[in-house]
Formats: structure tokens, C-alpha cells, sequence
């Protein structure tokens, strides 16, 4: 059943079709963008807008779904928050369940020439199990903080522009290119650094670094579930003091957008700090993707070499 976003959000976009007709035209999907227009791209959250305006630069204009301090996975959208897909060239998304409310609202626009992008497509995903599978969905969605699963994500939105704005791919090629070569040179000197420390363990707020772990062969424990609802039982409390008293674990960390109240109590249990990890869901502190990301990894890092 279409919710009453999804049907207030069909009418506005009929409004604007109506408009659209007896006013100034838009590009045709598949067309190149002129010196005087920029290809519209929605996203669901900050790291799909980094991802696009490192590729798309001067030739797109993008606008973000899911506004900075609200939970991503506790999102649920209002016509006006979707508004801009009506008149929008590109969507992207991450996918995998990050924004289920996501078809809905693809069936709802009236914008047949909307191309969509599944970010993560062809990222080889990570299964959720048991009780976890049951309540939150079959796969993490977590993708965009891991270095070599953004590089995926990058190549489809960089596929979807040159699709919608052929006459600029040769600078969507080179943007792409030269924002690949960060990706890695930053994947590469912490896989040097990862490999030569003995222990590969720390402790998280919400299981968000299941794909950043298996970039670097780490292993995370967290204080929450993968979607950071809910405190765990005493029971589950006690398992990870002696988790973090068996690995060593000096440093607890803790996100921008969850309660770290939990966290802070475990840390005291063991003696350890809290620190703040980016989830680039939302802009942080005015800082990049890479920047954000080579911060969490030098912290991770220096935690597992305390």
C-alpha cells in the first residue's frame, strides 16, 4: 500500500509536470547539460552527495533527501522531503535497506526519465544472521565506509551521469578517475599499517564497520545492533566487558547521530575512552569523505596500537 506521502508526493508531482508544460522546458534525459544548466541529482544522504559532486563537479546540482542530524535509519519521509525527485535527473541511493521506504517513492513520481542508481550494486554484501536477519533485513547496508566498496558506488554514479549528460563524460571520467586514485592511495597506506599490527579488534556504538573491517581484515564488537536501536541487556553488557578485557580494547567508539550513553558505561567498566567515529551519514564537522575517513581509520588504528 502506497503510504500518504507517497500519494501527496504524486499530486505535487503532477503539479509540477503541468507547470513544467506551460513554462520553460527542462534537459531531455540523455541529453548534454549547456554552459547555463547543471544535471539534477537527488540523494538520500551525505555520503551519496559526496560521492556525485566529487564526480558530477561543476556540471551537477544536488540536493540531499534525508536532512544532516536525523538518523538515517529511523528516516521516514514527507512529501516535501521528496519534492525534489519530480524534477530531478538522477536519484541515488545506497541501498541494500538503507532507505526501505525508497521504491515507494520512486512509484510515487510522476518522472519517467529519472534515472535511479543503486549505489551499492555489484558489492558483494554482508548477511545479517538470525534474530538480526529477522528484525532489520538480509543484508548490511553499511557500504559507503569501506574504501573499496566506495569505489564500486562511485563507478555506478559516475556510469549514471555520463548516461544522463553524455557531452561531459570525458570530465566525469577524469573526475572519477582522480577521486579513485585518493580512494586508494588512502585504502593502500592503511592496509600497510592494519597488516603490521597484532591486535584487530575495537568495539563500535552500532555494527556500521562490517565493510571497512573486511577491507582490513579487523574485527568489530558493538554496543548496539547494526541499525542502533535499543540498549543491549545486562546479560549482553557483561559479554562485552569481557570482550573488551580479553582483546585489550582502549578506546570505545561512539557515533555522531546514537545515544552514546551505553557506551560511556562499558568504557568505565573497562577502563577504556570514548571516542567519536564518522558514519558520514550527515556532514561532520565540515569535513570531506576522505578527510572523515582517514580520521576514523587513524583512530582506529592508534586504538589498536595503544
Amino acid at each position: 500500500m502506497i503510504k500518504k506521502w507517497a500519494v501527496a508526493l504524486f499530486c505535487l508531482a503532477v503539479t509540477v509536470c503541468f507547470c513544467a508544460c506551460n513554462g520553460g522546458s527542462s534537459a531531455d534525459n540523455g541529453t548534454s547539460t549547456t554552459d547555463a544548466e547543471t544535471v539534477k541529482v537527488s540523494v538520500t544522504f551525505d555520503a551519496m552527495k559526496e560521492f556525485a559532486e566529487a564526480i558530477g563537479g561543476d556540471h551537477v546540482t544536488v540536493s540531499t533527501i534525508i536532512p544532516d542530524g536525523v538518523e538515517p535509519h529511523a528516516f521516514e519521509p514527507k512529501a516535501q522531503d521528496l519534492a525534489s525527485l519530480s524534477e530531478a535527473q538522477i536519484l541515488i541511493y545506497n541501498g541494500l535497506g538503507m532507505e526501505s521506504w525508497i521504491d515507494d517513492a520512486i512509484s510515487a513520481v510522476d518522472n519517467k526519465n529519472l534515472i535511479t542508481v543503486c549505489a551499492s550494486d555489484d558489492i558483494d554484501p554482508i548477511s545479517n544472521e538470525g534474530a538480526e536477519a529477522e528484525e532489520h533485513g538480509q543484508y548490511d547496508p553499511h557500504t559507503w565506509l569501506s574504501l573499496k566498496c566506495a569505489e564500486i558506488e562511485v563507478a555506478n554514479i559516475k556510469n549514471a551521469l555520463v548516461k544522463a549528460d553524455p557531452g561531459n563524460a570525458a570530465d566525469y571520467e577524469s573526475n572519477y578517475t582522480a577521486y579513485i586514485t585518493a580512494l586508494e592511495n588512502l585504502y593502500q597506506e592503511y592496509a600497510e599499517k592494519f597488516a603490521a599490527v597484532e591486535k584487530n579488534s575495537f568495539v563500535t556504538g552500532h555494527a556500521a564497520f562490517g565493510y571497512l573491517c573486511r577491507d582490513f581484515d579487523l574485527s568489530q564488537n558493538s554496543v548496539e545492533d547494526v541499525f542502533a536501536e535499543g540498549e543491549p541487556s545486562a546479560q549482553q553488557l557483561t559479554e562485552l566487558v569481557q570482550y573488551c578485557k580479553e582483546h585489550a580494547v582502549t578506546t570505545i567508539f561512539a557515533e555522531e547521530l546514537a545515544s552514546t550513553k551505553v557506551s560511556e558505561t562499558l568504557a568505565k567498566e573497562v577502563g577504556a575512552k570514548v571516542e567519536t567515529i564518522y558514519t558520514m551519514a550527515g556532514s561532520e564537522d565540515g569535513k570531506t569523505y576522505l578527510e572523515r575517513m582517514e580520521e576514523n581509520l587513524s583512530k582506529i588504528y592508534a586504538s589498536l596500537t595503544e
